[in-house]
């Protein structure tokens, strides 16, 4: 919602839309996150994840670079990149010379043994089995259709009720909120007076439009008086901790969930971050942590 000044509320999983309460979830896997390479093995050349084959690609001041550098390379290159090809491969084979000969010139200045490099190299070390052991369990405990089905079941449920659709003028005094109401009364128009006094900058230039919403996206004094109304009223000046809002109803419709099959990515996404959040429960539960 574009409304500034009115936010909505802390706890996202009360919003209206399915979609928001799905959107709204931490995603578990965070810094679990697959690996580059992991996510792009699927379309990479069948020839560049086959094992070391032919020897090292290069060897500097006697250091092999094993082929299966490259190989990762190759399937880390972006999308748009193009395919497997020799000319990638000599490419590639130029920059992993290049890494080595200045790992091998910073080995040799020390730079290894600093402490925050040798964390840094640790955080790295860590990230990449983390991505690794991932890949493997949400391979090993797949998602099924019936979860995911049973799961939009559930939210589904918790999808009740109405939303509406309404425009306010917010003011920073009664005062002000009165004497709009009596222009409003008098024939002004209130998307015009919206535009020319309201201090919501998210709502004034459409006229004060909020579009729709559930109540529990607006500050309780504003949904408690907004769902009291019927369509067309106008509420008298309420007041909130933003100041003092002048509201129009101008709709209500029964609240609907989204068809399961635009959730279903959303939903599965969330099942498996509940897979990781119990995996990594489990392992705090056995673990001892002093």
């Amino acid at each position: 919602m574009r409304l500034t000044a009115l936010p909505r509320p802390q706890h996202d999983e009360q919003h209206h839309a399915m979609t928001a309460i799905v959107a709204s979830i931490a995603l578990a896997l965070g810094t679990l996150c697959l690996p580059v390479q992991a996510q792009n093995a699927a379309g990479a050349n069948p020839a560049a994840t086959s094992p070391d084959q032919g020897g090292p690609v290069a060897i500097v001041n006697g250091h092999e670079i094993p082929r299966l550098r490259a190989d990762i390379l190759v399937r880390q290159r972006p999308q748009n990149a193009g395919p497997d090809s020799a000319q990638l491969r000599t490419m590639i084979r130029d920059e992993l010379i290049s890494r080595e000969l200045v790992v091998q010139e910073a080995e040799q200045k020390g730079i290894l043994q600093r402490p925050e490099v040798a964390e840094q190299i640790e955080l790295a070390r860590q990230q990449v089995i983390l991505g690794a052991y991932m890949q493997e369990f949400v391979k090993a405990n797949p998602i099924t259709d019936d979860q995911v089905r049973a799961e939009y079941e559930r939210m589904r449920k918790e999808t009740s009720g109405s939303e509406y659709k309404a425009a306010h003028i917010l003011v920073k005094t009664e005062a002000e909120a009165k004497d709009i109401i009596a222009k409003i009364r008098k024939g002004a128009k209130f998307a015009d007076l919206a535009r020319l006094a309201s201090d919501d900058p998210g709502s004034k230039e459409n006229g004060g439009d909020l579009g729709w919403n559930a109540p529990t996206t607006f500050v309780k004094p504003f949904s408690d008086a907004m769902v009291k109304l019927k369509k067309g009223e106008m509420s008298e000046p309420i007041q909130t901790q933003f100041g003092f809002h002048i509201i129009r109803l101008d709709d209500q419709r029964p609240l609907k969930a989204p068809p399961l099959d635009q959730l279903k990515p959303q939903i599965d996404q969330r099942l498996q971050q509940a897979k990781v959040q119990k995996l990594i429960a489990d392992l705090r539960a056995k673990a001892k942590i002093q």
